[in-house]
């Protein structure tokens, strides 16, 4: 694709971005709600095309340029399909994010203020190998009301192409207007992209922090960055070692290639005799790989852990365990090496639980539960676009609100500035109310 054909797409997408932020809730929920229908319907070509990718990511494997978590990571089956098209009604399903009224303040009698949310516009995102990715993205931005730009990774390049067809078919059959959705595959289509901050509102990589890094200094767009997660568990000396144990095999093993799965865990040493022996035996029972320090390995024999582990996210059956002698500690480790994503505290002390949860600065921070809970789809948002782990606009996994903006909405009768200036000034109220901004609302009342 050349840099001609990459500004005409996204020029079709600020087109069809003002033309989607018009229809309402109705029209484009039930436009995902013919997506879901169209995938489910062409189960048998997903799968052939995702065959393809997998053979090609199995044969990387074997020469070493893929990790068994990526290709983990590629495959579809007739179930995952069916999940990504309930996905995709769950998020048709949510509330529309548009229009809501955020605050509602009178100036003056009849002079009205409303905060209203509105779609961002235009959003490129950049994503890795799964391919679910690419509709969750797409099924968010239509919801959402923006029109969006995708750009998977080569090692998806079938899956994507195939899903993108089905969505960009659907969606039309729907009356969802032509260029929402464009779809790019080559690598330096991506630089080219980074170039039109005057066309695209917003980018959202998915990827290693130096990824999402050269995102963010090569470009004047907004970025909303999703990197790494080094997520932690942390068993303190008050937890119930039977939930620990649960958990702790949960947040690894569920499904250890994902970003909010636990890479270190952290073990008070007034119960690490009697906690580590028993997760140690379900994680290797499990095919869990465990280096430890000098501590955990004078109780159970495991690799010795090194420096570089505290600060790697395996995305794989491996997990790195340290013996901590204080909460203080653990708050320490997770503050000096985590990703700030998602860390958890296992303790039946309220008071300590509190203090981690309010020491540690990540998005999502849990108590007595699994780090796997981090997903915009458990959270009740339906889906997410990726979790960001920077604290501007959005935190956390990403939904529908995380991909609206507002402005504001002024309705009045007639008033002028130059009667709220001067000697004879007449002073605003400034009152808030509860109210719902509608258009002519003052001339309706």
């Amino acid at each position: 694709m050349t840099e001609t054909d990459i500004e005409r797409d996204v020029e079709e997408a600020q087109h069809a971005a003002l033309e989607l932020a018009k229809l309402g809730d109705e029209e484009r929920s039930g436009a995902l709600h013919e997506i879901a229908d169209a995938i489910e319907a062409r189960t048998d070509e997903i799968l052939a095309e995702n065959e393809r990718d997998v053979e090609e990511g199995e044969r990387l494997l074997e020469e070493g340029e893929y990790t068994q978590a990526l290709v983990d990571r590629l495959k579809l089956s007739a179930s995952k399909i069916e999940s990504i098209a309930e996905m995709v009604r769950s998020v048709a399903d949510q509330d529309d994010p548009l229009g809501q009224t955020l605050a509602a303040r009178e100036l003056d009698e009849d002079l009205e203020l409303y905060k209203v949310a509105v779609p961002i516009g235009v959003v490129g995102t950049v994503f890795e190998s799964r391919p679910d990715a690419l509709v969750q993205i797409a099924s968010l931005a239509l919801k959402s009301g923006n029109a969006v730009i995708l750009k998977g990774g080569s090692e998806a390049l079938h899956s994507n192409r195939i899903l993108f067809e089905i969505i960009e078919e659907a969606a039309a059959d729907a009356g969802i207007p032509d260029g929402w959705a464009q779809h790019v595959e080559a690598r330096e289509d991506v630089d080219a992209l980074l170039e039109m901050d005057d066309a695209i509102d917003l980018l959202m990589p998915r990827g290693s922090s130096a990824f999402v890094g050269y995102i963010q200094d090569n470009t004047s767009i907004p970025v909303l960055g999703h990197t790494e997660g080094i997520c932690h568990v942390y068993v303190d000396d008050d937890a119930d070692l039977s939930m620990a144990e649960d958990i702790a095999f949960d947040a690894k093993v569920q499904y250890p290639a994902v970003c909010n799965a636990v890479e270190t865990l952290l073990v008070h040493e007034a119960v690490a005799e009697e906690f580590l022996p028993a997760i140690a035996d379900r994680y290797e029972t499990a095919g869990v790989e465990i280096r430890g320090d000098e501590a955990t390995r004078e109780i159970v024999d495991v690799e010795a852990a090194t420096e570089a582990d505290w600060d790697t996210e395996y995305g794989d059956l491996i997990v790195s365990i340290r013996v901590v002698d204080s909460l203080e500690a653990a708050i320490d480790h997770v503050t000096t090496h985590g990703s700030k994503h998602t860390d958890s505290i296992v303790t039946e002390d309220a008071d300590r639980a509190s203090t981690f949860m309010r020491s540690i600065d990540s998005a999502s921070v849990f108590h007595n539960a699994s780090t796997r809970f981090a997903d915009g789809y458990r959270f009740g948002l339906g889906a997410e676009v990726g979790i960001s782990t920077g604290k501007i606009h959005a935190r956390g996994p990403v939904g529908l609100e995380g991909l609206t903006t507002y402005k504001y909405h002024l309705e009045g009768d007639g008033q002028l500035v130059a009667t709220y200036a001067g000697e004879d000034a007449k002073p605003y109220t400034h009152r808030e109310f509860d109210g719902e901004w509608s258009p002519g609302r003052l001339s309706d009342e």
